[in-house]
């Protein structure tokens, strides 16, 4: 079973890069960077992914691995002119450790990032801790700050190379022939229906929410053709402020997978 080790890390410090990306900082069980596409577009975003190089046998987590895990983090409040970062997620696997399940990548993995400047002609240094959990038996706490100009190297084409494949690796948007199309309730439990595609194998769903804490790891409850009902265990309400709040999921089946966001009654 995996140990979750939660240490006092001290800060990895990386110097300055000339590039489009940052340096690599290394770890036990492989290394971290963060790469972009070089130069803002009109209306001030700037794409970019944190590549996470694993060594074999290591995993990493998901945005919501689960009551011990450690999503991925990314903090640019000293970048001066970005004014708000998304960090996408591709499709995560389900991973049994023991007794405890929890959703993340077996393999080396790319998070797309967009970053939004407060103007487009700003200058895009980029300042940034990452604090993630990179695990094998045991879950060490990665933490380490980067510091680049983008622009310096806005032409790096294996840069944007990267970035783009980053991007590619997205699940597609949830539409009526696959996605969540209801939920319903009980006292303990959601149900949440899904239409999938036709001749899909073995669905899997993964669900944020902002109160996740107080919700269990969908259970693939009936599959019946092109359609699957999931099982949502729901720990307590938290107050009532589940009701009517968002659940943003990811569902795959096979090679294929969606994303996509639907409210809880």
């Amino acid at each position: 079973m995996i140990r979750h080790i939660a240490l006092a890390l001290p800060l990895l410090l990386s110097t300055p890069a000339l590039c489009a990306s940052s340096q690599w900082q290394q770890s036990e069980g492989g290394a971290v960077r963060i790469v972009t596409s070089g130069l803002p577009d009109a209306e001030g975003r700037l794409k970019g992914a944190l590549e996470i190089e694993l060594k074999p046998g290591w995993k990493t987590y998901w945005r919501n691995p689960g009551a011990a895990g450690i999503p991925p983090q990314l903090d640019l409040s000293r970048s001066a002119h970005v004014s708000a970062v998304d960090m996408q997620f591709p499709p995560p696997q389900r991973i049994q450790d023991g007794d405890v399940t929890w959703a993340g990548y077996k393999h080396s993995v790319s998070l797309p990032i967009t970053f939004t400047m407060d103007r487009p002609d700003a200058v895009a240094l980029i300042d940034a801790d990452v604090f993630l959990g990179i695990c094998e038996t045991i879950c060490i706490p990665f933490q380490a700050s980067f510091l680049f100009d983008p622009g310096a190297d806005a032409d790096n084409a294996a840069d944007a190379l990267a970035v783009e494949r980053a991007f590619a690796h997205l699940p597609a948007p949830a539409g009526a022939g696959f996605g969540i199309t209801h939920i319903s309730r009980s006292a303990d439990a959601l149900t949440l229906i899904a239409n999938l595609p036709e001749g899909a194998q073995s669905p899997l769903l993964f669900i944020d929410h902002s109160l996740s804490r107080h919700l269990g790891t969908p259970r693939l409850a009936e599959q019946k053709n092109e359609t699957a009902n999931f099982v949502v265990e729901i720990f307590d309400d938290a107050g009532g402020k589940l009701e009517g709040s968002a659940l943003t999921y990811t569902l795959t089946a096979g090679e294929k997978a969606v994303t996509g966001e639907s409210e809880i009654p």
